[in-house]
């Protein structure tokens, strides 16, 4: 994306909640100038009210980019508000889970651009991961702003169909948070052995922050990282003996924690 398009045109944010403020707070971080933002947001928090950006004024007739980051059970109160915006130039982006490409289709019209995202909200620092769909409409042309835009907060994939995005919403977008979890957990069972709280905190999440840093700089893969870790009849071995175990280690629970995400984010596509 051009940089010079939303200068020009402007980009919309509808809704600036947690995700929304996350990569509102990146792209910020990296240089977007707050004029060329609006926002509308009906509960703005008080970071969002010292941006610069236009909070709740009139938006541009004909924007760039249009960030949908309401939560799904607004959407259709608050999508038919931009309805004049549709079958154009601009390009809707949604970051709403479990709504589909469809209902925008059906909102806005069938020759509106649509790509749906699934960010994360590491993307407040920059190291978030965000796979795309695009409808027929938005072509590759609109893949590649859609692209351009989300890769200022991280990492971007493209998927090979909508569908996908159910189980991406599984694996990463609601994936930080068992991460955090396991960062409690790990605390909680320091703690159990007889660690202070803060330094059992300490320890679990400098170890999750590491050790996901050296995965993602590794040219092995996250199995052969184990091994290394793991001596035979050692500590680790003992550790990852419960861990692993196939009926009730981390594979069958991450298995129904990811399904039961995915699942979720069909219903919510139902409606």
């Amino acid at each position: 994306m051009k940089e010079t398009r939303i200068a020009r045109d402007g980009l919309v944010l509808l809704g600036c909640g947690k995700m929304g403020s996350a990569m509102l707070e990146g792209w910020l971080a990296r240089g977007l100038p707050p004029a060329s933002v609006w926002v509308s947001d009906p509960y703005p928090s008080d970071w969002l009210q010292e941006q610069g950006v236009h909070l709740n004024e009139d938006l541009p007739p004909a924007p760039a980019i249009v960030l949908v980051a309401v939560k799904p059970q607004m959407m259709a109160e608050a999508l038919p508000t931009l309805r004049k915006m549709g079958n154009g130039e601009t390009l809707f982006i949604s970051v709403a889970a479990g709504t589909p490409i469809r209902f925008f289709e059906e909102t806005l019209g069938a020759e509106t651009p649509v790509v749906r995202a699934m960010p994360n909200t590491p993307a407040a620092i920059s190291r978030g991961i965000t796979a795309i769909v695009g409808n027929a409409v938005a072509g590759d042309r609109s893949l590649d702003e859609a692209e351009t835009l989300l890769s200022a907060v991280g990492d971007v994939v493209r998927l090979a169909e909508e569908a996908q995005i159910d189980a991406v919403t599984g694996v990463s977008g609601s994936g930080p948070a068992y991460v955090f979890h396991m960062m409690e957990a790990m605390a909680d069972a320091g703690e159990a052995q007889g660690l202070p709280r803060e330094l059992a905190l300490q320890l679990a999440k400098a170890t999750v922050a590491g050790a996901g840093a050296l995965a993602m700089q590794s040219d092995e893969d996250p199995a052969q990282l184990r091994k290394n870790v793991t001596s035979p009849n050692g500590t680790t071995q003992a550790a990852l003996e419960v861990l692993m175990n196939p009926e009730d280690g981390f594979p069958p629970l991450l298995r129904r924690a990811v399904a039961a995400a995915a699942d979720r984010s069909r219903e919510l596509s139902r409606g």
